[in-house]
């Protein structure tokens, strides 16, 4: 039997989702509480792995399990097991083609910046920050040269292990929301460090070190040391992925986050 969860975290705590030596991940501790509500081992996979201090509002895994349990189980049942920082948010038995991360269609990630002299108290560790003044228009002219299929060399990880550095980025959008920065990317897939390479690059563009076009020039250079540095992870978080309707699976809903429906309030 086949089980997909929506889980929610955030990752300030933990040591990425991938499971690590010290038990630190978000997967470590969701695959020891299901295992205790299973009574057998539990393997999960995920529909994207986030980093240390990346957060997820719609993470989607799913696992193996011939032990039959109710879906309040797997979701009361492990949240009642797991750090106050992780939830799950719902639970499905579903076909058993069905994989996480290679039936999905799409991933929607959000930065949140705080775009002020003072750095966040109250949203520690929730929002990324940058303390001088940000030039919105030649930000979003400099997003719009990434949008459709390219490759991303430019903004990958030396540790990523994708196999192509191809992806088609179908959203990029910028909103200022009082003295915040709200980034919503979508695309079928992102490499290891893309967002927070392309947020510390269209940085350098809002701050006038570089004019809007040299977003365009990273691309066709394909080089990761002509780009910015890797901007800081705390904004960043997993909003939605999309699958097929045949899975079956809860629609994507519209970001709950307190913080960040506080920042894109009209």
């Amino acid at each position: 039997m086949r089980i997909a969860l929506g889980i929610e975290y955030n990752g300030s705590g933990f040591c990425g989702w991938q499971t690590q030596p010290a038990g630190c991940a978000v997967q470590d501790h969701l695959e020891r509480a299901a295992a205790q509500i299973a009574g057998v081992p539990v393997a999960t996979i995920c529909a994207g792995r986030t980093d240390a201090g990346v957060h997820a509002l719609a993470q989607v895994v799913h696992f193996d399990c011939d032990i039959e349990r109710p879906a309040s189980a797997w979701v009361r049942g492990v949240n009642a097991l797991v750090p106050p920082a992780l939830a799950v948010t719902w639970a499905r038995v579903v076909a058993d083609e069905f994989h996480a991360r290679f039936a999905a269609r799409a991933r929607h990630y959000r930065y949140v910046l705080l775009n002020h002299a003072v750095r966040p108290a109250a949203d520690y560790a929730r929002v990324g920050w940058y303390h001088a003044p940000l030039d919105l228009e030649a930000m979003r002219a400099a997003a719009a040269c990434l949008l459709g299929e390219h490759d991303f060399s430019a903004f990958r990880s030396s540790e990523c292990q994708a196999k192509s550095p191809v992806r088609q980025l179908t959203r990029l959008d910028i909103e200022r929301a009082g003295p915040y920065l709200v980034f919503d990317f979508c695309a079928n897939g992102f490499l290891h460090h893309m967002v927070r390479n392309i947020i510390g690059s269209l940085i350098y563009v809002g701050n006038g070190r570089h004019e809007s076009a040299w977003m365009a020039a990273l691309l066709q250079a394909r080089e990761r040391r002509l780009a910015a540095p890797t901007f800081d992870a705390a904004g960043l978080y997993l909003t939605g992925v999309d699958y097929d309707a045949r899975w079956g699976l809860p629609a994507r809903e519209r970001v709950q986050s307190p913080v960040l429906a506080l920042q894109t309030a009209s």
